[in-house]
């Protein structure tokens, strides 16, 4: 896949509200500071003009933003959880969004979520891939931040957070927004998933 075009929708606040286009879906979620919006910038070649907003603030994101792809697909950046400062009652609101928003019948037909190299998955991490797992979502885990650890330790490090997270390796992929690793890999494994949903997907 090349990305051609990008175009940010719009941000939605409520699990049920009306989505900004009828387009195939893909949910991004992951902890507070993993790196998404890094990625996102990255998977979609956006370095200089950023299009997903980088926060020194982990947490910042409180709304499901949507990016158009290509006419293709729409780019779902969901809110990051698990962050210590952010009150009890914003954390309950981020829960009631996101999963309002990954159990809708019109809503994504795929999922890539994304865990930090350098940190053990944490019973968060299981949780949403749990929850993806009982809404029927495809899942793709992420190992951001690839670049942090010496490549030799890259590989093992991958296999060891599949092993933590109970999924087939193949279900697993390292990527970095500094270097670009992973970038390929992880268009091709978008592209699988359009093809299939064009075969009859969860949006049709």
């Amino acid at each position: 896949m090349k990305i051609r075009s990008v175009e940010f929708l719009s941000s939605v606040v409520a699990p049920d509200a009306v989505l900004p286009d009828n387009l195939p879906q893909i949910a991004f979620s992951g902890r507070s500071n993993v790196g998404k919006s890094s990625l996102i910038n990255t998977l979609i070649h956006r370095t200089r003009k950023k299009l997903a907003h980088v926060s020194t603030r982990p947490g910042k994101t409180q709304a499901l933003n949507f990016y158009r792809v290509n006419d293709e697909f729409l780019l779902v950046d969901l809110p990051g959880y698990g962050f210590a400062k952010v009150p009890a009652r914003v954390q309950r609101e981020w829960k009631e969004l996101v999963e309002g928003y990954l159990a809708r019948d019109d809503g994504p037909i795929a999922a890539v979520h994304l865990v930090d190299a350098r940190r053990d998955a944490t019973d968060l991490d299981r949780q949403m891939l749990d929850y993806l797992a009982h809404v029927g979502l495809p899942t793709l885990v992420v190992v951001t931040k690839s670049d942090k650890l010496t490549r030799a330790k890259r590989a093992p490090r991958t296999r060891e957070l599949a092993e933590e997270l109970r999924l087939d390796p193949e279900q697993v992929l390292s990527f970095s927004s500094k270097t670009g690793e992973g970038r390929d890999e992880l268009l091709q494994a978008l592209e699988g998933v359009l093809e299939n949903a064009r075969g009859g997907g969860r949006n049709e």
